[in-house]
C-alpha cells in the first residue's frame, strides 16, 4: 500500500458523533497524530434525538468524562439551556445530572473544540473500506478515493452503517433525516471475521412552538443551583429555559391502535430490535394496554428556534396518524410540524468480539466504539469514544491500554458489560447495573479519575490543580468534623426546631450531619467555627461543602462498598486467559465451557460476569488454577 505523506496518521477516527469527537480529542491531546473523518463537518456531535445530556447513570459518565480530561461535559455547560439533578430526594449514589443544550450551539461549540484542538485534523468524507494488511487494521479509502493509512483505526459510525429510515410504509435509505447511509464499510470490516447484528431506534415528531397551547401543560423550570457538568467550573452563558409536561390520552390511544397494521413495529416490516428503556408511543400501548394516559415532554431545542422535541412520542406510525393523534391532546390542538417522527434500522458488531480497551479481538489496530456495540445514547457513546482513543493512541506509542474496573467509573462498567456479556438490545446504562454505585457517584468523578488520566497526559494541569486544591479543602472539613466537639446548649434549640431529637451529651459535628435532618450548610448557619472552615475556599464553595457532607453522612456504607470492591479485585488479579482449553473441563457445565471459549476472559472476575457461567464453574476454575 503507498503511504501519502498528507493523509498519513497516528490513530483515524471514522465518524463526528459523539463518541468519534471524544476520540479524536483525546487521541491527538494524548499526543497521536489524528485525523477525523465524517461527512459532514457543519453536524459534528449532532444531536441525532434529543438535545439533552446526562441523565439517570448517564450524567455520571460525562462526569466521569469531564473527570478523564473529555469534552463532553464543557461543551454541555456552555449550551445548556437547562440544568437539572434528578433523584435528589434519594440518596447521593443515584444523583444524575441532566442538561437541555441549544442543539446548534452545541454542534459549533463541539467544532470550536474540535478546531483548536493540536495534532488534528478533519476530512469531510465517508469512509468506505476499511484497509487490512497481515490481519491487522491499517487505514480506510473514501467514497472520493482517497487512501488514510494509519497505526490504529476507530470506527464510531453510529447509525449510519446500512441505515434504513422508516414511516409508516416508507422505507428511505440513511443514517439520519436528509444524510445518506454508509454501505459498504460493514461489509468491508465484517469479511474479516467480524460479527454483525441489526438494531433499531427512533426519534419523535419535532412540533412549532407558535402552535401549541402551553395554557394547557405545566411547566418545568430547571435548577437554579451550582450543580453544573464540568468540574472546571465552565459557566452556564446561555438565557435558562423552562420545559413543559403534558399528557396522551384515551383518544390518542384508540387513533394509534386503530392504525397499528400500518406500523412497520408491527407489521414485519422491521424485524430487528429496538430500545426497551426508550420505546415508541406505539410500543408503550401495546406493552401496557390497560394505560390510559403516558407522560409527554415539551422541550425546545434551542434558544433561538421555534422547534420542539416532544419527549416520550418516538414513532414510526404513518405521518398522518401521528398528527391526527397529537391533535386529540388538549395542548396540541392545533400543532403544527416541522417533521414526523421515525424510525432507523442499522448494523452494529458484537462487541464480545472485543478486548475491554475496545480493540478488536479479530482484526488488531482496529478500535470500535459507540452505537456500532450495540448501546444507546450520546453518553455511553462518548464514554466509549474516550477510551477507544485514548487507547488507540497509546497502542501506536507501543503502551498497555488502560481498562477502568467496575469499581472505578460508570464508564468500566459500560464497557465490561459489552465485552463480557454482549447485547440482544440496545444497551443503555443504569445506576442498577453498577453493583458499586455508592462509590461511583456523580460528585466523585474526579477524585475517581483525575489524578490517573492526568498521569496518562489527558487532564491538563489547571485541572489537576483545582483537584489538588478542591480534594485539600474536602479533606479539611471533614477533618474538622470529625474532631470538633458540640454542646448541647449550642444546638438543641436548633434541633428541635428541626425536628431531630435534641442532645443529652456534647458530640462530634459529624455525629450531627449523619442525621437526616441536618446538612453542613444548616449547621454553619449556627456554629461560626465551621462556617469559616467551609468558606475558607472561595472558589464553589458549596461543590466543596457537599462533596464532604457525603462522605460524611454515608461513611459507613462507602467503608462497607469498599471491602466489598476489594475482594472482587483479587478475582481480578487471577488471570486465567490461556490456561484453560474449556471444551475440554467436563467437570464445567456445557454452557458455561461453551460461553468461556467463545469469550476468552482475562481474569476469573471477568469469567465470573459471564452469564451462564455459574458459581460453581468459578470454584472449579479455582481449583485448577491452585487457588
Amino acid at each position: 500500500m503507498k503511504n501519502t505523506a498528507d493523509f498519513y496518521y497516528d490513530v483515524i477516527v471514522v465518524g463526528g458523533g459523539h463518541a468519534g469527537c471524544e476520540a479524536a480529542s483525546a487521541s491527538a491531546n494524548i499526543g497521536a497524530k489524528t485525523c477525523l473523518i465524517t461527512m459532514d463537518m457543519n453536524k459534528i456531535a449532532q444531536m441525532s434525538c434529543n438535545p439533552a445530556v446526562g441523565g439517570i447513570a448517564k450524567g455520571q459518565i460525562v462526569r466521569e468524562i469531564d473527570a478523564m480530561g473529555g469534552q463532553m461535559g464543557m461543551v454541555t455547560d456552555r449550551t445548556a439551556i437547562q440544568f437539572r439533578m434528578l433523584n435528589k430526594g434519594k440518596g447521593p449514589a443515584v444523583w444524575s445530572p441532566r442538561a437541555q443544550c441549544d442543539r446548534g450551539k452545541f454542534i459549533w461549540e463541539w467544532r470550536r473544540t474540535l478546531d483548536h484542538t493540536p495534532n488534528l485534523d478533519i476530512w469531510q468524507d465517508q469512509a468506505d473500506e476499511l484497509i487490512v494488511e497481515h490481519g491487522e487494521a491499517v487505514g480506510v479509502t473514501t467514497i472520493w478515493g482517497v487512501t488514510f493509512c494509519a497505526k490504529a483505526v476507530v470506527i464510531t459510525a453510529g447509525t449510519f452503517l446500512n441505515g434504513l429510515m422508516h414511516i409508516g410504509h416508507h422505507k428511505v435509505p440513511g443514517g439520519r433525516c436528509a444524510e445518506p447511509a454508509s454501505y459498504h464499510l460493514a461489509e468491508s470490516i465484517a469479511r474479516w471475521g467480524v460479527k454483525t447484528g441489526r438494531m433499531k431506534t427512533g426519534t419523535p415528531v419535532r412540533l412549532d412552538k407558535r402552535t401549541i397551547h402551553f395554557e394547557d401543560t405545566t411547566e418545568q423550570p430547571g435548577d437554579t443551583d451550582f450543580h453544573q457538568f464540568s468540574f472546571m467550573g465552565v459557566q452556564h452563558a446561555l438565557k435558562p429555559l423552562p420545559c413543559w409536561t403534558c399528557e396522551t390520552n384515551a383518544k390518542v390511544h384508540e387513533i394509534l391502535r386503530s392504525d397499528l397494521a400500518n406500523s412497520p413495529l408491527y407489521n414485519g416490516q422491521i424485524q430487528s430490535t429496538g430500545p426497551r428503556y426508550c420505546p415508541s408511543i406505539e410500543t408503550k400501548l401495546v406493552t401496557f394496554p390497560d394505560r390510559d394516559h403516558h407522560p409527554l415532554f415539551i422541550e425546545p431545542e434551542g434558544e433561538d428556534t421555534n422547534e420542539m422535541y416532544l419527549n416520550g412520542f418516538s414513532s414510526s406510525m404513518p405521518m398522518e396518524t401521528q398528527l391526527r393523534a397529537l391533535h386529540e391532546i388538549p395542548a396540541l390542538r392545533d400543532v403544527k410540524a416541522y417533521r414526523p417522527g421515525y424510525a432507523i434500522e442499522y448494523d452494529y458488531f458484537d462487541p464480545t468480539q472485543l478486548k475491554h480497551s475496545l480493540e478488536s479481538k479479530v482484526i488488531p489496530g482496529l478500535f470500535l466504539a459507540g452505537q456500532v456495540n450495540g448501546t444507546t445514547g450520546y453518553e455511553e457513546a462518548a464514554g466509549q469514544g474516550l477510551m477507544a482513543g485514548i487507547n488507540a493512541a497509546l497502542k501506536c506509542a507501543g503502551s498497555d491500554p488502560v481498562v477502568l474496573k467496575r469499581d472505578e467509573a460508570y464508564i468500566g462498567v459500560l464497557i465490561d458489560d459489552l465485552t463480557t456479556k454482549g447485547v440482544d438490545e440496545p444497551y443503555r446504562m443504569f445506576t442498577s447495573r453498577a453493583e458499586y454505585r455508592i462509590l461511583l457517584r456523580q460528585d466523585n468523578a474526579d477524585a475517581r479519575l483525575t489524578e490517573m488520566f492526568y498521569k496518562l497526559g489527558l487532564v491538563h494541569r489547571d485541572r489537576y490543580d483545582w483537584w489538588l486544591q478542591k480534594k485539600e479543602a474536602i479533606g479539611r472539613i471533614v477533618d474538622f468534623c470529625d474532631n470538633t466537639n458540640v454542646k448541647p446548649t449550642t444546638i438543641n434549640g436548633y434541633a428541635e426546631s428541626l425536628g431531630t431529637t435534641p442532645l443529652r451529651f456534647g458530640c462530634k459535628i459529624s455525629e450531627l450531619i449523619g442525621r437526616p435532618q441536618l446538612t453542613i450548610a444548616k449547621l454553619a448557619d449556627i456554629l461560626p467555627d465551621l462556617k469559616a472552615v467551609v468558606e475558607a475556599p472561595e472558589n464553589r464553595k458549596e461543590e466543596i461543602a457537599e462533596a464532604a457532607e457525603i462522605l460524611i453522612k454515608y461513611k459507613g456504607y462507602i467503608a462497607r462498598e469498599l471491602v466489598v470492591a476489594d475482594k472482587m479485585r483479587r478475582l481480578e488479579n487471577i488471570r486465567i486467559k490461556g490456561h484453560f482449553h474449556y471444551s475440554d473441563l467436563h467437570e464445567i457445565s456445557i454452557e458455561g465451557r461453551q460461553k468461556l471459549e467463545r469469550i476468552d476472559p482475562e481474569t476469573l472476575a471477568e469469567a465470573s460476569r459471564i452469564p451462564g457461567v455459574s458459581p460453581s464453574d468459578i470454584n472449579v476454575l479455582l481449583v485448577l488454577m491452585g487457588r
